[in-house]
């Protein structure tokens, strides 16, 4: 049998590829807003997991709003690319769904980001959070963490690790890692989790750090080994997986995390509305298992919330970018 995860994957893949069809009957005759299909930008390729969330909200928004929302994945330069074009998106139907990195850690990291998350975009909703696990690639001997801290070290500039870019959840916390065991590994950024998961389990590259979601169904059939969870206690869907707090290494808490944004440009009566819609589609049990099942947690913090949410992780990540001078090249 299937995963339960692997196959709630499928599922919203499933349901995504129908999304520029769904449309609600047009309840709201007197609204002048939406007028047109509203396109929801997401910067990772299908199939990864901010792909999974942005096609499980999007039906709700197209029937809260009453005409289809259209998923437009654009990748490129971890994440910045497509968060751009939400950034300067001025037609009045496009918004986006980005994460950490484009969000909070790229003003740090890059001297020429091309828009200011603070001033161009203006958060909408968070959708959800994830603890990450550090994985490993079969070949990789190491079956607990302090095991692979000792064959890292015995094998200095050697090894490799993936991620989704500079400034990413998975690639921070493996910097952080590294910084306090006094380990050299060579990173590899990747557009998405898919192709990145895909050269793991073919042992092209040795470890990543990466949301549950990303690496939960290869994890449980045995492609891949987990050694230790970011999260503050362990996660639900690997309970056997312990902290890192628990394997050694205190005070390395962190999470992967996703959440609708609208560019500045679009009037607050818009903003308020797809918030409104975008919470209560949250609490949906429709919305949120299929989420659960692959490793997230589904917050649902409004826009307010969001935004203190995402002051937090700004201050703590983009400090750790200047106090360990980490750059683009990682």
């Amino acid at each position: 049998m299937k995963p339960a995860s692997t196959l709630s994957r499928r599922a919203l893949l499933g349901a995504g590829a129908a999304l520029p069809l769904l449309s609600a009957p047009r309840v709201r005759a007197a609204a002048v807003w939406p007028d047109k299909p509203l396109r929801l930008i997401l910067p990772f390729p299908p199939g990864s997991t901010p792909d999974l969330v942005a096609r499980a909200i999007g039906p709700v928004l197209a029937e809260g709003l009453g005409q289809p929302v259209v998923v437009d994945n654009r990748t490129g330069a971890g994440g910045n690319l497509g968060t751009d074009l939400i950034a300067k998106a001025t037609d009045g139907h496009t918004i986006g769904l980005s994460i950490n990195g484009p969000i909070t850690t790229a003003p740090a990291l890059y001297r020429n980001l091309p828009y200011d998350p603070q001033r161009d975009l203006h958060p909408i909703a968070m959708a959800v959070r994830a603890p990450q696990l550090l994985v490993v690639a079969p070949h990789i001997p190491a079956r607990d963490y302090r095991s692979f801290v000792d064959y890292v070290k015995a094998h200095p500039d050697t090894l490799s690790y993936a991620s989704v870019g500079a400034g990413s959840g998975g690639h921070l916390a493996m910097v952080e890692l590294m910084a306090r065991e006094g380990l050299d590994m060579q990173h590899v950024p990747y557009r998405g989790f898919p192709q990145a998961v895909v050269d793991l389990v073919a042992d092209r590259v040795d470890a990543s750090i990466a949301t549950v979601g990303a690496v939960l169904p290869q994890v449980r059939e045995k492609q891949l080994f987990a050694l230790a969870s970011t999260g503050e206690t362990r996660a639900k869907d690997v309970p056997e997986v312990p902290t890192l707090a628990e394997a050694g290494l205190p005070d390395a808490t962190s999470y992967g995390w996703s959440g609708l944004f609208a560019p500045a440009t679009m009037p607050e009566e818009h903003r308020a509305l797809l918030e409104k819609l975008a919470v209560e589609g949250f609490r949906r049990e429709a919305v949120r298992r299929p989420l659960e099942l692959v490793g997230f947690e589904v917050t649902g913090f409004p826009a307010a919330e969001f935004a203190r949410f995402i002051a937090a992780e700004t201050q703590r990540w983009g400090g750790l970018i200047e106090r360990l001078h980490i750059s683009p090249e990682g």
